[in-house]
């Protein structure tokens, strides 16, 4: 997509958002699985790759994963406009829900139904984060390189059985991708001359 998206074309950048944002509970990776959905598989927007790239941003940066992700989604597909009409429609399903929710607090917190639907819904946010797991994690495996797996593996390691924070882990992820590019960009260039 170009810069300067068409009015339809933000104009379905918001009601995609603003779908996805209405009907997503569970927090923002499953947000982000919707997104790679609907904007990899279904738009054509992006690739998978890059959106694999747009939740590990949206993840190591500060603010909501949903969030972060809806402005670098906006910007790749319609810069600056894109990206604010994408913030809007997926910030304003979760505003009214709460008001709602907030007006009427005593009423849901007492009654037995809405937890039970929590409860059901518990289940089903366990189900999409394991399919962002697998689809994720299968485009690592996919490479063929024996370092990403490490590094996978290693992540995994560090956080379930260490209990190592995540935040730590995706820094120092991120800290042994830049030292790779860093060597990577030096090879090439020694080799070059």
């Amino acid at each position: 997509m170009n810069q300067r998206a068409s009015l339809n074309t933000l104009w379905k950048l918001f009601l995609s958002t603003l779908y996805i944002s209405t009907f997503t509970f569970g927090g923002g990776f499953v947000i982000v699985t919707f997104m790679k959905q609907k904007f990899v598989d279904e738009l054509h927007w992006l690739e998978e790759d890059e959106m694999l790239d747009f939740a590990a941003l949206a993840q190591s940066s500060p603010g909501a994963i949903a969030v972060n992700a809806a402005i670098l989604v906006g910007w790749r597909v319609g810069g600056l406009l894109g990206m604010i009409v994408s913030v809007i429609g997926t910030i304003l399903p979760p505003m009214l829900i709460l008001s709602v929710i907030s007006f009427f607090y005593a009423a849901f917190a007492a009654n037995p139904y809405v937890a039970l639907a929590l409860k059901g819904m518990q289940a089903g946010v366990a189900a999409v984060i394991l399919d962002v797991v697998c689809s994720l994690g299968g485009n690592v495996i996919k490479q063929h390189r024996p370092i990403y797996l490490l590094i996978m593996l290693l992540a995994f390691l560090a956080n379930v059985v260490f209990k190592v924070n995540v935040i730590l882990i995706i820094l120092i992820c991120a800290l042994i991708g830049i030292l790779m590019e860093v060597l990577h960009h030096s090879q090439t260039k020694g080799d070059s001359v």
